[in-house]
């Protein structure tokens, strides 16, 4: 899947949950929340910040679909709310290969 593809199905599929996301669909659209916010926070704090709460319903969903994908459940992503080392971990359960097959379903 290339950029403008996974920006296309990642906000598609703005709320859901279910199904798998592929690892370049989940790092492309990364990337492009990296950069959108970028590119708006030089217009201020407040597009920025807009930008971010705007596609936060998309982000959780698309991370759901990711994990689903290594054949994890989507709730795993709550280990982010431990300091330091669950960015690791969510990082690291984010960058595993598909599991093929599992429980979620068809690979995307």
């Amino acid at each position: 899947m290339d950029f403008g593809d996974s920006i296309k199905t990642c906000f598609t599929k703005y709320a859901d949950f279910n199904g798998r996301a592929s690892r370049s669909e989940y790092w492309w659209f990364v990337l492009f929340l990296a950069l959108a916010h970028a590119a708006l926070a030089l217009f201020g704090h407040w597009p920025a910040k807009l930008f971010s709460l705007a596609t936060l319903l998309p982000s959780i969903a698309v991370a759901s679909r990711r994990l689903h994908d290594t054949d994890k459940t989507g709730w795993l992503q709550l280990i982010v709310l431990i300091p330091v080392l669950g960015w690791i971990a969510i990082i690291y359960l984010l960058a595993q290969e598909s599991k093929e097959p599992n429980r979620y379903g068809a690979a995307a």
